[in-house]
């Protein structure tokens, strides 16, 4: 299904996805730092009118068994067709959330963005929250305040960057 062209498109939009709140309070920091310049949505609520209508795009999520969760795949599954060829050269960046390292979900994303042919314009934020055992993998997370700043300078980076034209 081709959807119809939008008007030029505008913000960030950052698409996130968490189980135990720590992917979702990283989105968060970064929507306050790009202020009203963003679009902060669910995983599960975006639909490819709302990837056409963004200038960049972060993707927030947690690493689940060394992937992406399965809701933030559905949601690339869902929009992957209806977009490409679309929205090339727009800017990309993640923030991961992960109990070791990280790296199987960043590739995944990565994969993704390149076949959709995006430009990542900041390195990737993953927090790594050692959760090792099943208890503390399932527990709601705390992210430290360090990481949270992070995640808040590149929405504020992003956001401005989109504004001026940088990116």
């Amino acid at each position: 299904m081709l959807l119809p062209m939008t008007d030029t498109p505008n913000g960030l939009l950052i698409a996130w996805h968490s189980r135990t709140g720590a992917a979702h309070m990283l989105a968060r920091s970064a929507a306050e730092g790009a202020g009203n310049s963003a679009k902060i949505l669910a995983a599960e609520e975006i639909r490819p009118d709302d990837l056409l209508a963004a200038k960049g795009y972060l993707f927030a999520c947690p690493e689940n068994l060394a992937t992406m969760t399965g809701m933030m795949k559905e949601m690339f599954d869902r929009c992957y067709y209806p977009v490409l060829g679309r929205i090339e050269g727009r800017a990309y960046a993640t923030l991961i959330a992960a109990g070791s390292d990280g790296e199987g979900a960043q590739r995944q994303i990565d994969r993704i963005a390149a076949g959709w042919r995006l430009r990542r314009i900041a390195d990737p934020l993953i927090v790594n929250l050692d959760a090792q055992t099943p208890e503390d993998i399932l527990a709601p997370k705390d992210v430290p305040e360090t990481a949270l700043e992070q995640a808040r300078r590149i929405g504020e980076a992003m956001a401005a960057g989109l504004e001026m034209g940088v990116f």
